[in-house]
């Protein structure tokens, strides 16, 4: 009965808050480090579809929140070479949130190797054999967890019943140089990142998918 009286109640405030979305200035890439950065990095997800492509309930919090695989490249005009790329960062948000002035945090993961274009679901999840300094947590994929909104390893889309469909974007980040961990958390915060990546940034891209929680 509890769990029945919470769903109405989500559903109510969901309605309230409906038009309450597209937080997309402060995606990460929306940012300061981005400015004069061009969009130049495609990324898809195959077993999805395109960009803007529904996303089935296993991607979502009701559904194992599995991670979607993600492949990406330089396209044509990318303006830089794949040799200048010292490593990657990929990050998960939700602009949708009905919460102004907020964006839902889904995945953190950086110092993810130049030579690494694809991540599937079995690279998101901790590897317990390899020890990092001061609580750093490095993942099955060789990179390493930054703190997401919920402090776990990744969390699938979860908007609220009754919100309308929710955008949720994997955007990647190119840098030429790599990230210094003695200057951020063991495990980083979007802060750390957005300030450690400044003069670093030369491409990005993303893919977004679609999900609605349904009543």
């Amino acid at each position: 009965m509890g769990n029945i009286i919470l769903r109405y109640l989500v559903y109510y405030l969901a309605q309230i808050l409906r038009n309450v979305k597209g937080h997309d200035s402060l995606l990460f890439t929306s940012q300061d480090p981005f400015k004069n950065v061009p969009k130049n990095i495609d990324v898809v997800a195959p077993e999805i579809g395109p960009e803007g492509a529904e996303m089935s309930v296993e991607y979502s919090a009701n559904g194992g929140s599995k991670f979607p695989e993600l492949k990406w490249s330089l396209n044509s005009g990318a303006g830089v070479a794949e040799h200048a790329i010292k490593e990657y960062i990929l990050i998960s948000e939700d602009p949708d949130v009905p919460i102004p002035g907020m964006v839902g945090l889904h995945g953190v993961y950086y110092a993810i190797p130049p030579e690494k274009t694809h991540v599937h679901p079995g690279d998101i999840s901790l590897d317990g054999s390899v020890k990092a300094d001061g609580g750093g947590k490095w993942l099955k994929g060789g990179f390493r967890l930054g703190k997401n909104i919920r402090g776990t390893v990744y969390g699938g889309a979860q908007p609220p019943v009754g919100h309308g469909a929710h955008r949720y974007f994997y955007s990647v980040i190119a840098l030429k140089d790599k990230v210094d961990d003695s200057r951020m958390s063991p495990v980083a915060t979007k802060s750390d990142l957005l300030e450690e990546i400044r003069g670093k940034v030369v491409g990005w891209g993303y893919w977004y998918g679609v999900y609605e929680n349904k009543w």
